[in-house]
């Protein structure tokens, strides 16, 4: 019989999932709100990675209140980046429940599109998030100096900036990022046992620039690696970035609401008081 996940002992503070897949859960989406509320997850960011989505996650965002989403273009689908995709971007940009530009970026890990057309791709939804102000969610991965090169080249124009998600990337990189104003997005992946190099860059993260999230369904954390992650797992990850940075489960909370809410939501909302 599969066990409820243990929730954090004194969990005193809310938590915002800033970056999951709804649409790509097994489990009912809600199924997966009402546990994520149990343990505290006040709002939701879901996540659009290609034109077969766009509308989904829209959807999704209509259907539950506690849900926000994001519109774009991952590099795996960069291929399928073009002039009629943009201008979906461009409209689906009025609705309230977007957040963010993204998911976008560089992966000369997969290279599931070209290179040329990643590039292309993350050019250009840069240039929305400057046109639209909003904030944009970058995907990295064996790709730091173009990611470098690409974002040196929209710092200054960016009004809101934005997160690297998933944060695997080297030293280098989250030095400029975090220089520049970006967050740093952590998930499972600092739970791992083998992941010393993001626990590092939990280190180097300030507080002020640190975000939590799941990227559920993939990378669950431990202790529940191998079954399908979703958001109500996301206070093991704040657990283990307190371990990591040896600070109180509190503060980690605390700044990690602020900073979501700070990056993604134009209109504030009540939340805790910080230490």
């Amino acid at each position: 019989m599969s066990r409820k996940p243990p929730t954090i002992p004194h969990l005193n503070y809310p938590l915002i999932e800033t970056h999951c897949h709804l649409d790509y859960l097994k489990t009912p989406v809600d199924q997966v709100l009402a546990r994520a509320a149990e343990v505290g997850i006040e709002r939701v960011i879901t996540i659009a990675v290609s034109p077969s989505n766009l509308d989904t996650v829209l959807a999704i965002s209509a259907q539950h209140p506690q849900v926000w989403c994001t519109q774009g273009v991952h590099p795996h689908q960069a291929n399928e980046y073009d002039a009629t995709v943009e201008q979906r971007l461009r409209q689906s940009f009025s609705h309230d429940q977007v957040v963010a530009v993204g998911e976008t970026g560089l992966d000369y890990y997969y290279d599931h599109s070209d290179r040329r057309s990643q590039r292309h791709a993350f050019v250009r939804q840069l240039t929305l998030a400057v046109e639209y102000a909003l904030p944009v969610v970058i995907h990295t991965r064996d790709a730091d100096a173009d990611t470098r090169a690409v974002l040196a080249d929209f710092v200054n124009d960016l009004p809101r900036k934005g997160v690297i998600h998933s944060f695997t990337a080297g030293p280098e990189l989250a030095e400029f990022a975090l220089e520049a104003g970006f967050y740093l997005g952590f998930n499972g992946i600092c739970t791992f046992n083998k992941a010393e190099n993001v626990r590092d860059s939990v280190r180097l993260t300030p507080m002020e620039r640190l975000l939590l999230e799941t990227d559920a369904p993939y990378l669950t954390p431990a202790p529940y690696r191998g079954r399908e992650n979703a958001p109500f797992y996301l206070p093991f990850i704040a657990e283990k970035i307190a371990e990591t940075k040896a600070v109180t489960i509190d503060t980690v909370l605390s700044h990690a609401y602020r900073n979501s809410q700070q990056l993604f939501f134009r209109q504030p909302f009540e939340r805790p008081n910080d230490e």
